[in-house]
């Protein structure tokens, strides 16, 4: 399939995106610092249905799942082609999204497209692409989370359904999804990467209760999601029996793609930091000069390396470590913002004096530490970069028997 030229294809979509959308207001600062929603049910649910909209038109237009196979419901094209979708919609004022959102079209959405039979892509793939569904992910658990292969929550074949028993945690926007793409172990008897099944959990199914993390910047985004004897045809499940693994590391590369990419503000940029400096008159101070150049150049780095790992991948592709790369840095920018800002401000920080645009940081100060966790730590990011794109040896694994003769087990 010829691929359409990418200069008449980027006025195309700029063609289009001025029907659905107004140009990006010109701000310096959004006011917005937060790196996680914190947000009342009845304001989340008003920006969900927002955020719907806008996917649904995109993916009716054909712009949704741009380097998705054609058979797999996708549009077949390029990485540049995508790096072109989001030039363009950069210029306009784009709802902004949710973890939820991103999980079910860039994660739950590829997935159950790369991975399903064709009813699960025709009944589910394109409605989670479209936001028709929405999905969540059920992979952490309070023992598993770095080492996501020590999953202990369990399905056992009953007839046509599995029953599972186990409980899952920091799920974001559990309480509003459909399903949930759960991984659960099938078979204990096997090394604990090769015994992992991958399934679509309807998250009103008798035994799953769903209950609010309470934060510490005041929100609860995030979830811990119990299931009880759970009953899931096996219609729902994903993959082959103990395919869950590799449905899980192409679920998480498209995760650390997302975070490290993805179009969604998370938390204070550049740009706000540089207006708090001006707006505390610290520009002439020559060490928060040589502070902002270095946030700037970090910033322009990072841009740029998203740029060159999107065009270096072939259409259709599932994600590498490169997108580790990605990640890690963005979970380092985050960081770095944070410590500029805070130190900008001082004793403001943690107290309300009413000046616009300050204690508003605190918001993004209590979440940035939770982005270096999501889509995997910071170590589990080096490590892949290490051992899969700089080769180094690999670490010593003391874990190549069966799952059920390791401690605890």
């Amino acid at each position: 399939m010829s691929q359409p030229d990418l200069d008449a294809w980027r006025t195309q979509v700029r063609q289009w995106l001025t029907t659905v959308l107004e140009p990006a207001r010109e701000t310096e600062a959004t006011g917005d610092l937060a790196v996680f929603h914190n947000l009342p049910e009845d304001e989340e649910r008003l920006l969900l249905e927002r955020c719907r909209v806008y996917q649904r038109a995109r993916f009716d237009a054909g712009y949704q799942a741009l380097t998705l196979p054609g058979d797999k419901g996708g549009a077949g094209l390029t990485a540049a082609h995508v790096a072109a979708f989001a030039q363009e919609e950069s210029a306009f004022d784009v709802p902004p999204s949710t973890e939820l959102i991103s999980v079910t079209v860039r994660l739950v959405g590829m997935s159950v497209s790369l991975f399903g039979t064709t009813e699960q892509r025709d009944e589910y793939a394109r409605a989670f692409l479209r936001t028709d569904l929405l999905a969540c992910q059920l992979f952490s658990e309070p023992g598993a989370g770095s080492d996501l292969a020590a999953v202990r929550t369990r399905a056992r074949r009953d007839g046509e359904e599995w029953v599972i028993d186990g409980q899952k945690v920091w799920t974001s926007g559990a309480q509003f999804a459909d399903f949930g793409l759960l991984l659960a172990r099938t078979d204990p008897d096997v090394v604990k990467q090769a015994g992992i099944t991958a399934f679509l959990v309807p998250m009103d199914a008798p035994g799953v209760e769903v209950r609010p993390i309470r934060q510490m910047s005041g929100g609860a985004s995030f979830n811990e999601v119990f299931l009880s004897g759970v009953r899931v045809p096996d219609r729902l499940r994903i993959g082959r029996p103990g395919q869950g693994w590799e449905v899980a590391t192409t679920t998480l590369a498209f995760e650390r793609t997302a975070s490290g990419s993805g179009n969604r503000r998370k938390g204070g940029t550049f740009p706000d930091v540089l207006a708090l400096a001006r707006s505390l008159d610290r520009t002439g101070d020559p060490l928060v000069r040589q502070q902002l150049a270095d946030l700037y150049v970090r910033t322009a780095l990072r841009a740029a390396t998203v740029d060159r790992v999107a065009r270096a991948s072939a259409a259709g592709d599932k994600p590498g470590p490169e997108a580790s790369l990605t990640k890690l840095m963005a979970s380092d920018l985050l960081s770095r913002t944070g410590q500029v800002a805070a130190e900008l401000m001082g004793a403001r920080i943690s107290a309300d004096t009413g000046e616009p645009g300050t204690f508003a940081w605190t918001q993004h100060l209590l979440g940035a530490p939770g982005y270096r966790l999501a889509g995997g730590t910071d170590q589990i990011q080096r490590n892949l970069i290490g051992e899969r794109v700089l080769k180094l040896p690999p670490e010593p694994r003391v874990d190549r028997v069966p799952f059920s003769q390791l401690p605890g087990n």
